[in-house]
């Protein structure tokens, strides 16, 4: 009796197999007759890692997990007191050296050289009278009349004025002359130096805020404000949804019958009553064995290539990571205009 019953079982499951194999084959056949590839694949997830460019503490963040964001959209801030403050203390550096370039570059000002010519003269009216003294003297010292220290005396006083005299004549030369081409090249270099402070600064401030590099939903995050930041600390993981693409693998002997530019239809278990209209955008030129995240277990033994079926959901009702079925139709590709449109 239990040697009938394992027999009829045995019967059932291949008769099953029998009806499930024939009704597969048939599908198959059916699809390729009407010019159709059946795929399976998933609505591909492709995120990346958001992290501030400095170290500082979060000031806020402003999109919580789950949130649609778009290109360019502030997602927090970091505290940026100090980086204000030492802006400010840089640009006030900066216009300092800004006025030392003019000024000399300006050269020397005509009040500035005129008193330089008359202390020259003062100088030289000096000198004229320390000579008549040490004269006078002189005449004096023959007739016996003084002693020779004071003629001494009188001597290395018109030393001294003469020096001081060689002193006014060099500074009124280089009033005229103005300052030197070194001099004016040095603070240039100073101030270059001091300009390219300022924009570091303004950069770094600029990195204070952390904007969304594309078209996104925020999956996770990862800190809250308060929390120290580094360039290596990542704040949010942002998935991207524009373009939407399906990931599915196509077996090596239907490759033939796929190119790119197809036009393709979408379906999903979670909405059965719509299609999506998509192409096909990319197909790997290596091939590779079946992931195991593919959907039927004939293939994983396989070798396929991976083909990316770009689709129109303009209401983002595909989700990323959802299972989906992609019919591409190979009866007629679809022009290289047609395939620009799309894209």
């Amino acid at each position: 009796m239990k040697r009938a019953l394992l027999l009829l079982l045995v019967v059932l499951v291949a008769v099953a197999g029998g009806v499930v194999g024939s009704r597969w084959y048939l599908g198959e056949t059916a699809l390729q007759s009407r010019g159709e590839l059946q795929l399976f694949g998933n609505v591909d997830i492709r995120t990346v890692q958001l992290a501030f460019n400095g170290e500082e503490r979060i000031a806020e963040l402003l999109v919580e997990e789950g949130d649609r964001v778009e290109a360019g959209q502030l997602l927090g801030r970091l505290r940026s007191a100090r980086l204000e403050a030492r802006l400010v203390a840089a640009k006030a550096r900066a216009a300092a050296q800004e006025e030392v370039v003019r000024r000399l570059e300006s050269g020397t000002r005509p009040e500035a050289i005129e008193q330089a010519r008359a202390e020259l003269a003062a100088a030289e009216a000096r000198v004229r009278a320390a000579a008549l003294r040490v004269a006078r003297l002189e005449e004096v010292a023959a007739a016996s009349g003084t002693s020779p220290q004071e003629v001494d005396d009188a001597q290395a006083v018109l030393d001294v004025e003469r020096a001081n005299l060689g002193v006014r004549q060099q500074a009124l030369e280089l009033a005229v002359k103005g300052p030197r081409t070194e001099d004016i090249e040095e603070a240039r270099r100073l101030r270059e130096a001091a300009e390219a402070e300022v924009a570091l600064l303004e950069v770094q401030l600029a990195e204070s805020e952390l904007h969304a590099p594309f078209a996104g939903v925020v999956q996770s995050r990862l800190l809250e404000p308060g929390a120290m930041v580094t360039p290596a600390k990542a704040v949010f993981t942002l998935a991207r949804s524009d373009p939407k693409w399906i990931r599915v693998y196509v077996p090596q002997p239907d490759l033939g019958r796929i190119a790119e530019g197809m036009p393709a239809r979408i379906r999903s278990d979670s909405f059965p009553d719509r299609t999506f209209e998509g192409w096909v955008g990319f197909i790997s030129p290596v091939a590779e064995f079946t992931p195991k995240a593919v959907e039927t277990t004939d293939l994983r033994t396989k070798l396929v290539y991976e083909v990316r079926v770009f689709v129109h959901d303009q209401r983002n009702e595909l989700r990323l990571g959802q299972p989906v079925t992609a019919t591409i139709i190979t009866a007629k590709p679809a022009t290289s205009g047609d395939a620009g449109q799309q894209e």
